[in-house]
């Protein structure tokens, strides 16, 4: 965990309203869990006062515990994210940074003894990541809210509210972690645990946000993580891990489109692959592309969406072939361990936050970046974001714009002339 500080970038003035209430040391056997959260006195004598990004979860509140065993100056920082009025939001058990999540942090530390926080900034997530979500979908694309979350909430707002506080830096309970490379930028590198890898969805953080960011968990495993809570006595050591999208009341993000995006539901045409009309859809933002459940279709085999032509209202399917695909075009890229590309390179792609690397090339096509495919990959779907590794270095990401169909012939030619 290094880095040096630096000035946070700023918002708009409306996106950080004032904190609001205020609440007002477990001796254990902590020093093992120190050395691999790479927490030292040294980096203490140069950084006093870290702001810790506190979800109410076990992971956050472990973090803030080790960097307080470590001698840093603590604050801890729920934010109230919620929508005004929105009471099953609020009060849903597995939602991150809900009421109980914001008196689950409050407890925690009490318990560690250092102020805590919750900052409203209903306005910021709503334009930020409820907006765009809901504006993805009426595009026909999947976006994935996490790392809007992470990007304009869990980073940016909270470097702005350390700078308002005159705090040194920021840290948070993801399982990532840091490093200066000899070229002189930051990057992230995949956490030690990588069951919980969280580095796929941390893609956008620029070189300023991640120079000025603490990860303390970036080198333990879950089960030490949880282990240390119990250790000093948190009463959230064996809470459940936050689940689906946080502000979706009725966990159904489909119900909740229905709602905020009614002219994504109407009625149009399913057609297979040749163009031919097989059936009626119930709206483009009832499907993405892979899906195979809640067509309505009776076929000998099954049957997936393969492309959505949001154009003409029209939601084309096919058999589990017509879902793979060689290469695709990014758009939205940022770039870590390079400045930026500028020739082809070789990675390792990862699609979707499930999904396993794959090898691949990128390139550079004007303002965005092909990626090419050693194999076919299945699903390559519009809005989800994808990051290249070289081994646990993440290289840069960015977001799915349009995936096309070359052949695998195709693609093993193009392999070979980069010489791989």
């Amino acid at each position: 965990m290094s880095g040096v500080c630096g000035r946070a970038p700023s918002l708009e003035r409306s996106d950080l309203e004032r904190g609001l209430g205020q609440s007002p040391k477990s001796e254990t056997a902590m020093i093992k869990s120190l050395q691999l959260a790479r927490v030292t006195r040294a980096e203490v004598r140069l950084q006093q006062t870290v702001l810790v990004g506190m979800s109410g979860g076990v992971d956050s509140s472990v973090a803030a515990a080790l960097l307080h065993e470590a001698g840093y100056r603590v604050v801890g920082i729920t934010f109230n994210v919620w929508p005004e009025g929105d009471n099953q939001s609020a009060f849903r058990e597995d939602a991150c940074c809900a009421l109980g999540a914001v008196e689950d942090a409050r407890r925690v530390c009490d318990r560690l003894g250092v102020p805590h926080y919750v900052v409203n900034l209903r306005d910021v997530f709503q334009r930020r990541v409820i907006d765009n979500f809901v504006a993805e979908y009426r595009q026909g694309r999947t976006p994935n809210p996490c790392v809007r979350c992470n990007q304009f909430i869990k980073f940016d707002a909270l470097l702005a509210k350390a700078e308002a506080l005159n705090a040194d830096c920021v840290a948070t309970g993801h399982y990532a972690r840091t490093t200066q490379l000899p070229n002189g930028r930051w990057a992230l590198r995949k956490a030690a645990d990588g069951r919980k890898d969280q580095s796929y969805v941390l893609f956008v953080m620029g070189q300023d946000r991640l120079a000025r960011v603490r990860f303390p968990l970036g080198d333990l495993q879950k089960g030490d993580t949880r282990q240390v809570a119990r250790d000093l006595g948190l009463h959230v050591a064996d809470k459940p891990e936050s689940q689906e999208i946080c502000f979706v009341p009725t966990r159904n993000y489909r119900d909740y489109l229905r709602e905020e995006a009614p002219e994504s539901f109407s009625a149009g045409p399913l057609v297979n692959e040749s163009g031919e009309v097989v059936g009626q859809h119930e709206g483009i933002a009832m499907y993405t592309v892979g899906q195979r459940k809640g067509i309505g279709l009776a076929a000998p085999q099954p049957l997936y969406v393969t492309q959505i032509d949001v154009k003409n209202n029209t939601i084309v399917v096919g058999g589990q072939e017509g879902l793979f695909r060689t290469d695709a075009l990014v758009e939205a890229c940022n770039w870590m361990a390079i400045e930026g590309l500028s020739e082809p390179k070789r990675v390792r792609a990862k699609a979707r936050s499930h999904a396993e690397e794959a090898p691949a090339w990128i390139e550079p096509e004007g303002d965005r970046v092909r990626v090419i495919f050693d194999e076919p990959q299945r699903a390559l779907t519009p809005g989800q974001a994808i990051v290249f590794y070289e081994d646990d270095l993440v290289v840069g990401g960015g977001i799915l714009a349009a995936s096309s169909a070359r052949s695998s012939a195709a693609s093993s030619a193009l392999s070979i002339e980069r010489g791989s």
